[in-house]
């Protein structure tokens, strides 16, 4: 079986097609014959499939510029697990950009209309961009060739929480505010700060902001002082946990601190009261919209939260809007 390099195509013929593509799923087919990504090619030379490629063996074209060795590893893992897979080129696959591989339910393949996974692979040390992320599971590929595989979606946030409270007073200490004779509302029901005594809440300074910008909180200066303070205390990163804080109150989402488990944030979809508050579902982590992920702080990230029984959540924003994106890892 003569096969031949072309570009960055692989071109077959029709036994070929007979063989790798109605049997097995392998390339796309093409006025009858078969057309073959270098990935799916360097396959099946190390399975021992076909012999050569333009005189290159399985060696020679893995360390060829024209297969990347992160991309095969990921390739042959998933054919490993059952999967049929195809290379993300325009005309292959529909919406091929920013994956590199579509995978299909095992059982079905590139003849079926279903996929059960869009694949981007990354090199542990790769520079991964936040807001790239989303409609797609990263294929990490660290230094020893193993493979973590994290799903990324962009969530709706909602929950059933009100976030309204009778008005009150209260005054700004340094890093906090109180408020000495609250409404019961506010802890019992809203969950805003922690009790201080059994009359007085103490509130952080991003809830203190936000009951202060709704009119539920007055104190000397109002909302602006809270949020100088704030700024003082945090510079920019406060005015990007405000507006997280914000857009989840306004969801009807219960935001708490999440400082012990290294996060922005732990929330409450269904926060009924403090005395029927369930357990937090997710951690959220605050980030500008421009950050820019090593994978390996990703994986830390999301190991932590699985480890404690939720799931991770990075909030991007640059002060005003809100983009949601969950990781979690995920077994093929």
């Amino acid at each position: 079986m003569n096969l031949t390099l072309d570009g960055d195509i692989v071109r077959a013929g029709q036994r070929a097609r007979e063989r790798f593509y109605d049997s097995r799923g392998y390339g796309r087919v093409r006025g009858g014959e078969l057309d073959l990504a270098p990935v799916e090619a360097a396959h099946l030379l190390y399975r021992g499939d076909i012999e050569h490629v333009d005189g290159m063996d399985f060696r020679e074209l893995l360390t060829s510029t024209a297969v990347s060795e992160v991309e095969f590893f990921v390739y042959k893992d998933l054919r490993d697990r059952g999967f049929y897979l195809t290379p993300a080129r325009e005309g292959w696959v529909e919406h091929p950009d920013g994956v590199d591989f579509v995978v299909y339910p095992r059982g079905q393949g590139p003849w079926d209309d279903a996929i059960a996974h869009r694949i981007r692979v990354v090199g542990e040390r790769d520079d991964l961009p936040a807001a790239s992320l989303g409609d797609c599971v990263l294929s990490v590929v660290d230094e020893e060739s193993e493979i973590t595989y994290l799903e990324t979606d962009r969530p709706e946030v909602a929950g059933t929480s009100d976030p309204s409270v009778p008005a009150t007073a209260g005054d700004l200490l340094a890093e906090r505010a109180v408020c000495w004779e609250p409404p019961a509302e506010m802890y019992e029901r809203a969950f805003y700060g922690q009790r201080l005594d059994e009359d007085a809440v103490q509130l952080s300074l991003v809830e203190a902001a936000y009951l202060a910008h709704e009119g539920h909180l007055s104190l000397d200066g109002g909302s602006e002082a809270v949020v100088e303070r704030g700024r003082e205390v945090e510079g920019d990163r406060f005015d990007r946990r405000l507006a997280v804080y914000t857009a989840l109150r306004e969801s009807g989402v219960v935001p708490k601190t999440g400082f012990k488990f290294g996060a922005d944030f732990r929330t409450y979809a269904d926060a009924e009261s403090v005395e029927n508050l369930g357990h937090s579902e997710r951690l959220v982590r605050v980030l500008p919209t421009a950050y820019v992920f090593e994978p390996r702080d990703l994986a830390l990230d999301v190991r932590l939260a699985h480890g404690v029984r939720k799931t991770m959540v990075f909030a991007l924003t640059d002060g005003a809007g809100v983009e949601w994106i969950v990781v979690e890892r995920l077994t093929p």
